[in-house]
Order: structure tokens, then sequence, then C-alpha cells
């Protein structure tokens, strides 16, 4: 299976921005309008681009499909998600060009129904997103735009999906998100163990090439770049090139 850098734009009233550990309060705009960083990222030559709706995630809905469909026609494969919570969300994605949905609290709170639309419409078309804080020695699982914590642990619902047919799965280590701490290694060295079966996406605090590496070494199939492409530290061209 190949090593995969995927950009990521994420959507608030339909403007690019970045949070800080998922924090609504603590956002950075960017000027360059969606359609434009997503052309750059297509001429740079990303076969992916990941995309989330933050209004979506927060409030349960699709808010920015509108945006979502334009840069769908970019020229990349696009998984997005954010305020997926039902198989219309899905269709309503899939009709507008995204390959892969990207299910998060959902898959949190009914993997049983998750399990089903896996199996109804092909794991391939989905992402599953179990992004993780470390809270008294357990990985959990904050829901709801990370704004609502479950009863759920990763180590609990990852092996749950590879054994349910799983095969892309998203991990956040939502401390680290937006900060250019670099990735959580452990973490990545541990899903790798646990559920080899699963293609692992790192995201959250990327800031360097060398993190790419380290990531790729630790098992992971795939990284996301957010903040570190949009503020230049590295081209995409450099990262594609790990």
């Amino acid at each position: 299976m190949n090593f995969e850098v995927i950009p990521a734009i994420d959507l608030r009233n339909g403007q690019v921005v970045r949070l800080k550990q998922g924090d609504y309060a603590q956002e950075t705009q960017y000027a360059a309008a969606p359609h434009e960083i997503a052309a750059r990222y297509a001429q740079a030559g990303a076969g992916w681009l990941h995309v989330v709706d933050l209004d979506g995630a927060r409030a349960g809905d699709l808010a920015n499909l509108s945006v979502i469909e334009a840069l769908a026609k970019a020229g990349m494969q696009v998984q997005a998600g954010g305020g997926v919570r039902a198989e219309e969300d899905i269709l309503r994605l899939f009709k507008v060009g995204v390959r892969r949905v990207v299910v998060g609290s959902v898959a949190i709170r009914e993997p049983e129904r998750v399990a089903e639309w896996l199996d109804k419409h092909g794991a391939e078309r989905f992402t599953i997103a179990l992004d993780t804080r470390r809270r008294d020695n357990r990985w959990t699982l904050p829901s709801a735009g990370w704004t609502e914590d479950e009863a759920r642990t990763l180590d609990e619902l990852a092996p749950w999906y590879a054994a349910h047919g799983a095969r892309h799965l998203l991990c956040t280590d939502i401390e680290r998100d937006g900060m250019l701490a670099g990735f959580n290694l452990e973490l990545y060295q541990h899903l790798a163990q646990t559920v080899p079966q699963l293609a692992v996406q790192a995201s959250g605090g990327v800031r360097s090439l060398e993190d790419i590496r380290a990531a790729r070494a630790a098992g992971a199939r795939g990284v996301i770049l957010g903040r570190a492409l949009l503020e230049g530290r590295f081209t995409l061209e450099d990262a594609l090139a790990c």
C-alpha cells in the first residue's frame, strides 16, 4: 500500500482556517480562497485533498457543501468530513464528487451503524476518524468537533473497526493539532502494532519534512498536512517526495 501525503483544507464560513487543538476560539484565517489553495496543491502533484467542514463538525450538518463540491473539481481525489451524521449526508457528499467520506462523531457513538455503511457502500469509500486525547492513561475519543467527551476509547474502537472491515483510519492527537510540535510517534507506533490491517493517516503537529519521514517509519500509511503547508514551512512538492 502506498504512503499518501495529503494536504488539508479546513473550512469555516466558506473560508480556509486553522484551529489550535480543535479550539474554535483559537482560529487563524487565511486570505486565499479554498479553490485557489486547492489549485496550488493539485498543480504540485497531490493525489488527495483532505477537507474538514468545521461548521458541520460542531453543528452536525454539511454547512460548506457547495465549497466541498468546488474542491472536488480541483483535480484531486477528495476525502471530506465534518457533520456526517446520517446516510443522507454520505450520499450528498458522494453526489458532489467526494471519494472518501470521513466519519468521526457518528463512528464513535454508533459504530454498528457505520459498519453497515462500510458493508453497503464499500470500505474504500470511508475514512474512520478516531481523533484522540490522552487522559488518565487512556486514549479518549472526544466528538462533536472535539467538544464532547465519549465513553469509548481508541483501544476499544480501532480494533473493532479493523474486525468489521474498515480500511482507512485517521487519527489526530488533539493536543498537537495546529501546534507545530511534531507528530505523536508513540501513538502511531501503537496503532501500527494493534491494528496493522488499517491504513493509518497521521495528523496533528507536523512541522518539517523529517516529521513526515518519522511518521512513515512509525508505521503510518499517510500524513495530513495543514498549517505547515499554509505557512510555507516546506513545499508540498518536497513533502510528496518523502
